[in-house]
């Protein structure tokens, strides 16, 4: 259930629930420091509002089109590679970049899978060893990969999940990236992005699947 404080009316932009939680100890700690100690008081209630907007969700509109791949992040394409006879497209988010993931594909959730690590920067080539959450849809797979900073990935969905294409399925804090290993009938010749490219989560297609009449 969505959580929706009385705070959130003054907001202009919509969050995730989590944040909440997160800019309460700095948002009680401003209110008290104000009278006392203004410049402090000041810092602390900024820095909640900081960790609000960190964690802004806006509804986005994902494309038509059953072959359509989107991308699972907001950020720029760090990674694109082949593993075996699949492909792998990741997205590095900076901190100023929205963290809410959302599904590359329609699909149900398979198995969602825990894996302590690393916490070396996102954009680095180690980073694959980090700390992360895999979501598993069968034919692909979505890898959401903390960084130096990031400390909690929050997937919100669970296995049997159906999800369509676009739908959010997970939120990360304080920057990371997130990988989707492709269908294994997406080839390179079907990418539609490269390194560096801007994406935004649930919007950019970053491939089109193969149809079946092509």
């Amino acid at each position: 259930m969505t959580r929706r404080p009385p705070l959130s009316r003054l907001l202009p932009f919509p969050v995730v629930d989590a944040a909440w939680d997160l800019a309460l100890v700095p948002a009680l700690a401003g209110a008290v420091a104000l009278p006392f100690v203004p410049p402090v008081g000041v810092a602390l209630v900024a820095l909640a509002v900081g960790v609000l907007w960190f964690h802004r969700d806006p509804e986005r509109d994902p494309p038509k089109g059953d072959e359509t791949v989107v991308s699972p992040a907001d950020g720029t394409v760090s990674v694109v590679r082949e593993e075996g006879s699949r492909l792998r497209v990741g997205v590095f988010m900076n901190v100023t970049d929205v963290h809410v993931n959302r599904a590359p594909l329609a699909g149900e959730v398979r198995e969602v899978r825990h894996r302590p690590g690393a916490n070396r920067p996102a954009f680095d080539k180690e980073s694959d060893r980090n700390e992360q959450v895999a979501i598993d849809f069968g034919e692909y797979e979505l890898l959401v990969i903390a960084g130096w900073f990031a400390r909690r990935i929050h997937p919100s969905v669970e296995p049997g999940d159906r999800v369509e294409r676009g739908d959010r399925v997970g939120h990360v804090s304080f920057g990371s990236r997130a990988d989707v290993v492709l269908p294994a009938d997406v080839g390179r010749e079907d990418l539609l992005v490269a390194e560096g490219d801007g994406v935004r989560a649930g919007e950019t297609i970053i491939a089109e699947r193969p149809s079946d009449d092509g």
